[in-house]
């Protein structure tokens, strides 16, 4: 019997997303450990699921996992960014009613230590995909001062940003994720309920794992793909990926697209992809909460697309 390490958030509001689906494939792009494919496939007798995941040791314990559903199931390895862009070249577009993305490390990740994700790891690593070249020795050892600079900026929002690349740059070598964590502690904000350099990590991590790059190149290739009759659903953690998804669902729906200056629309006024479902993203309620507190940071946001074929 398979002990379930990680726990799907937001799992009741995922699946009342895509409840009205009854045939068709949905596209999981963060399979993970299988929890939000699992329920999906339980609630959704009829449908087949498409499952992306880069990280072998999620790919092993879900395929074990999704096995009483084989038959409706198909485990894709690599980054969905990619992958999806190759699945929409095998299947017609019209049978792909939802897509789901869960913007995020799993607690998995977060618990093995030899992962590097934790502020207790004895390693620099952060990789979601083991076969990646660019781990988190290498931001933090190797990167320029400016290069820190903009991920620190840009990627963990740190106002101090230059002092703490200038330190960094300073007494490295760092050679463990808890040495790093313990090193930056006095430079980190203060008063917050999250560890001290929870910033610092969030940056590497985006940066080794390029995280808002893929979510965008996931944006940009559903865009492309202009799905006449489906629900795009996205999970993320911190504001950087919320903003992005909210911004790029509130242009899909907007059907004039002239700049807000002209005079008159000249454009055709026929541009909307759809509608957002959620004018506030969706958060895990009392309930789940108690039983997973990483939850607590979890917003959900779904588009329903509506074009004539």
């Amino acid at each position: 019997m398979q002990i379930i390490p990680h726990v799907a958030v937001l799992y009741s509001q995922v699946l009342d997303t895509f409840s009205d689906i009854e045939d068709g494939i949905i596209i999981d792009c963060t399979m993970g450990y299988g929890g939000h494919s699992s329920i999906i496939l339980e609630a959704n007798p009829n449908i087949k699921l498409i499952a992306i995941d880069q990280d072998q040791t999620a790919i092993d314990f879900s395929t074990q996992r999704l096995e009483p559903y084989k038959d409706r199931v198909e485990i894709k390895k690599g980054r969905f960014s990619s992958v999806i862009k190759e699945i929409l070249k095998e299947y017609d577009i019209k049978d792909i009613r939802g897509i789901l993305a869960d913007i995020g490390v799993s607690s998995l990740q977060l618990d093995q230590k030899e992962r590097g994700f934790s502020f207790a790891s004895e390693n620099l690593d952060m990789r979601m995909d083991r076969d990646a070249l660019l781990s988190a020795a290498e931001v933090v050892n190797e990167y320029s001062a400016a290069d820190l600079e903009r991920i620190l900026l840009e990627y963990g929002e740190l106002r101090n940003y230059k002092k703490i690349a200038s330190f960094i740059v300073s007494n490295r070598p760092f050679s463990s994720a808890q040495e790093l964590s313990e090193a930056v502690t006095h430079l980190m904000p203060k008063g917050k309920k999250i560890h001290p350099a929870t910033l610092l990590m969030q940056a590497i991590r985006i940066e080794v794992n390029n995280e808002l790059g893929e979510l965008s190149s996931l944006l940009d290739t559903i865009e492309e793909a202009r799905f006449p009759n489906a629900k795009i659903a996205i999970i993320s953690f911190h504001s950087l990926e919320d903003r992005i998804v909210k911004n790029r669902f509130v242009r899909w729906s907007k059907s004039c697209i002239c700049p807000q200056e002209a005079m008159r629309c000249t454009c055709g006024n026929n541009h909307s992809y759809g509608r957002v479902l959620t004018k506030k993203p969706l958060t895990a309620e009392d309930e789940e909460l108690k039983a997973n507190p990483r939850s607590r940071s979890a917003k959900l946001r779904v588009f329903e697309t509506d074009i004539e074929e």
